[in-house]
């Protein structure tokens, strides 16, 4: 449909009938909101061209539509379906001079404003769009800033879409300019509430504001700064805290703007000015919110940025004691206020969070702003208030007893404190302070209290203090054999996501540099995560069927001869993927022997060892599982096994999966054909034979008939892999098939090699397949001998086999030839929408759905909209 914008004259003059089909509709009131709303919608993609528009207006059809008063008088308007597609359709339409004169002839500002505080969201939200792609649109190019320098603006050209930008004629300039000044001074005269109730339109405005200003050039920004500056002056000292945060977000567009565009106006003055205002507000809850938001979402100067980062560290002054704004922060005078405001519990913890969540940031800026505070202090601030949530009070400053008993047992600040010293584990110092973190962590770790996501949070800060932590040496062994006691008790903890985290917390530790060395010996790790296995939660038996990998990966490397504890490591997994009730364990198994498989040395033999008897029993039971995860991780296995059989073979080329990565499996897939590969001619005989005993072999380990189960799979993810890994193959061994003219006898032993097919199941579908291509091959022959013919092509000679449970032998080659893959390739590729992407289809939809969420005793205009497009 957005196509229509480009081409909406064009298709009047193709289709005519659209214009009756236009005026039908919206001449016939009775008809269904969501159809009339379809067609305003409708209305303005063909009017989004001049040609379009100047038909349509022939027609008297623009005024009839979008007039706003015949749908009041209809009783119509109060549908927000009707309100919606109205401001839609006027949006598409304004595109051109045209369109913004008719827009201003027909006062259509007035309904738009009104609009613009809208009971309904969806409503508010969409003329709030479309209020700002008018003056946007429409704005004059400027040829330079203020101070003469160029301009280039972005977000400007992506808003001219599909036509270029207008000429804009005098005339048209004079009605911009009449647009933009409705616009600004109702922003002005409404943006300060009168009163609570007026809460919701100001918070519109201040949207609609922050919008504009991120977008807008010199001409129209200045002209909005200086009509609403004092407005928003004004707003500041209000004191309405729900307006905190989106008046920050309107400064701070206009601030970001002017650096962007490099202007030195007074524009400039008046935003510093705002600035400096919201960083000196009484209300403390305000001020950390209002310092929050301009250091982490504005480019600020030096002056504004040691204000909000002074603001923000004077929690952490206060509660632990800790002196990070120098020996004079008692003298500061908001220290009072933040202090009894901090004595309240709700207050005092949000805004704890929110330091904490900026505390990484504030120590990016901390050596140019405020040279008396190391970001190290950052670090000993943080962990003072994890030591004051668990109840001690050594580190709490002597005169703020009040406030840190609101701290104590807070989970909340716990997880933030948690996550920050996460992220606070690579600014300079912080590896002099590492056994005072793993202290305080191993603590919270063996404290019973503890909730189960903090100590998530706190495994976590581990491994990531213990990454960074360049001399492991440093760890005394009194940490280590705490650690490991700490992690033998929550490996069997009451609380099953204890467990988890325990386990995940191995894993990755293994994976650290230096860290199981450091802190815990092989010996300790591999018994506890052998004994998770038995474990009754399928999320542990999952996650410690991961951690194993994790763990067991350095001797896979190094090619080690497999203990007896690992080999009865593989039985139970080999018992878990084909016993246990979960999908989780058994896709976490199938992972298992893909990760063995990946990280083994080079020089262990393959054909004897443990891992390929145990990869033959992964394909056999996950080609067959009922999770359609485990059956793609199962070929993902077997696609390893093709590598490894036909790498550095002259033609092979892996599978074009890489393509798709990103992509969920169930995701619309592009319309892009795959492409063949071509198959170079050139064969020795030793290369067929080599092709034919490495095709023999995966035949013999499974991987065809894992291909071939998962060919014929109901969940489309499945089949499409398997497609493809057996176009991939079927290219790789047999030229002949494709045409090769100089591909004879040295294929031959190809040719020979046969696979088993089940009488029953995927080998009943796949005998069913070359049935019938058989019989669609022998067109000259007599159909009736098709039918007797059971062994080639019959249907009821295949049904009465598989009733018989009976196996037959069958050519690799001939298989793969019969199969008709690109064909089914194709047919998995398309989306599953793809029958139905029309115009018709959208209609339909939109009608099948206000019927499904409609209400046969709902009044008119409370159905709940819904439009799946």
């Amino acid at each position: 449909m957005m196509k229509m914008k480009c081409t909406g004259g064009s298709l009047l003059k193709t289709c005519p009938c659209f214009l009756d089909f236009i005026s039908t509709v919206v001449d016939n009131t009775d008809s269904d909101p969501s159809v009339l709303s379809f067609t305003l919608r409708l209305s303005g993609l063909m009017a989004a061209t001049e040609d379009g528009f100047k038909m349509l207006q022939e027609g008297s059809v623009v005024d009839h539509v979008f007039g706003v008063q015949r749908w009041q008088e209809a009783g119509l308007w109060e549908d927000p379906c009707i309100r919606i597609g109205w401001i839609q359709g006027l949006r598409s339409m304004l595109q051109h001079p045209k369109a913004l004169s008719f827009f201003v002839q027909s006062d259509f500002i007035k309904p738009l404003l009104r609009l613009h505080t809208d009971t309904s969201l969806f409503v508010a939200s969409a003329a709030n769009q479309t209020l700002a792609h008018i003056l946007l649109f429409f704005q004059p190019v400027s040829p330079a800033g203020c101070n003469g320098a160029d301009e280039t603006d972005e977000c400007a050209e992506r808003t001219y879409a599909c036509i270029s930008a207008p000429a804009i004629a005098m005339e048209t300039s004079a009605k911009y300019t009449a647009v933009v000044t409705a616009i600004s001074e109702y922003l002005n005269e409404s943006v300060v509430p009168k009163d609570n109730t007026q809460l919701h339109q100001s918070l519109q405005i201040l949207k609609l504001l922050a919008l504009l200003l991120a977008q807008a050039r010199p001409p129209l920004r200045d002209t909005l700064l200086r009509t609403v500056a004092e407005s928003l002056e004004e707003l500041v000292t209000s004191g309405y805290s729900r307006l905190t945060l989106p008046l920050m977000d309107v400064i701070l567009a206009a601030n970001r703007s002017q650096r962007n565009t490099n202007t030195v106006c007074g524009s400039d003055e008046r935003v510093a000015r705002l600035l400096s205002s919201m960083l000196n507000i009484d209300k403390p809850a305000d001020l950390i919110h209002a310092a929050a938001a301009s250091l982490r979402r504005g480019s600020l100067d030096n002056v504004h940025t040691a204000r909000a980062v002074r603001i923000l560290l004077l929690p952490f002054d206060i509660i632990t004691g800790q002196t990070l704004l120098g020996t004079d922060a008692a003298a500061d005078e908001r220290r009072f206020l933040m202090v009894e405001q901090l004595k309240n519990k709700t207050s005092c913890i949000s805004m704890i969070c929110i330091c904490l969540t900026n505390a990484p940031q504030i120590t990016l800026v901390l050596p140019d702003v405020v040279p008396t505070c190391p970001p190290v202090f950052v670090v000993l601030a943080v962990l003072s208030l994890l030591r004051i949530c668990s109840g001690d009070s050594s580190s709490s400053s002597t005169s703020c007893r009040d406030v840190y008993r609101n701290i104590i047992g807070s989970g909340k600040v716990q997880k933030c404190a948690l996550e920050a010293l996460t992220a606070l584990s690579s600014i300079p110092g912080a590896k002099d302070k590492t056994n005072d973190v793993f202290t305080l962590l191993i603590q919270y770790l063996d404290n019973p209290d503890s909730d189960p996501t903090v100590m998530h949070k706190s495994y976590k800060a581990l491994v990531k203090w213990m990454s960074v932590c360049t001399d492991v040496s440093s760890i005394t062994d009194q940490l280590r054999q705490d650690l490991i006691r700490v992690v033998q008790k929550r490996v069997c903890d009451m609380r099953w996501e204890v467990r988890d985290s325990t386990v995940e917390f191995l894993g990755q530790l293994a994976g650290t540099r230096g860290a199981p060395e450091a802190l815990l010996d092989d010996c300790c790790t591999t018994p506890l995560l052998k004994a998770a296995l038995q474990d009754p939660e399928s999320y542990v038996r999952a996650s410690a069927t991961s951690a194993l990998a994790q763990t067991l990966a350095h001797s896979w490397q190094q090619g080690a001869a497999l203990t007896q504890e690992q080999t009865e490591i593989v039985s139970r997994l080999l018992e878990i993927l084909s016993e246990d009730t979960e999908g989780f364990a058994r896709r976490a198994v199938v992972q298992y022997f893909i990760a063995w498989f990946s990280s083994r040395s080079s020089h262990t033999p393959p054909s004897s060892s443990l891992l390929m008897t145990s990869v033959r029993s992964v394909l056999s039971l996950g080609s067959i599982d009922l999770d359609w995860e485990v059956k793609v991780h199962t070929l993902q296995l077997a696609e390893l096994l093709l590598d490894e059989a036909f790498t550095g073979h002259q033609g092979y080329r892996k599978s074009s999966d890489a393509d798709h990565v990103a992509l969920h499996p169930y995701a619309t897939m592009s319309d892009q054909t795959y492409t063949l590969h071509t198959h170079s001619l050139r064969q020795t005989h030793t290369e067929g034979s080599d092709s034919a005993a490495a095709l023999n072999n995966l035949v013999e380990q499974g991987v065809f008939s894992a291909l071939l189960s998962g060919l014929v799979d109901c969940d489309r993810p499945v089949a499409l892999k398997a497609c493809r890994l057996l176009i991939t193959l079927r290219e790789t061994v047999c030229p002949l098939l494709l045409g090769a003219p100089d591909a004879s006898a040295a294929m031959a032993t190809v040719t020979r090699v046969s696979c088993e097919l089940p009488g029953r199941g995927w080998g009943q579908e796949i005998r069913k397949i070359l049935g019938r291509k058989k019989c669609n091959q022998t067109k000259g022959a007599d159909i009736a001998a098709c039918t007797v013919d059971s062994g080639e092509c019959g249907e009821a000679g295949e049904e009465g086999a598989s009733e018989r449970g009976d196996s037959v032998c069958v050519s690799v080659c001939d298989v793969l030839r019969s199969l008709s893959l690109d064909e089914r390739l194709d047919v998995l590729t398309q989306s599953s929408d793809h029958v139905h992407n029309s115009l018709l289809s959208l209609l339909q939809d939109i009608l099948t759905s206000s019927a499904a969420h409609t209400h046969p005793d709902t009044q008119q205009g409370q159905a709940v909209i819904v439009d799946c497009y």
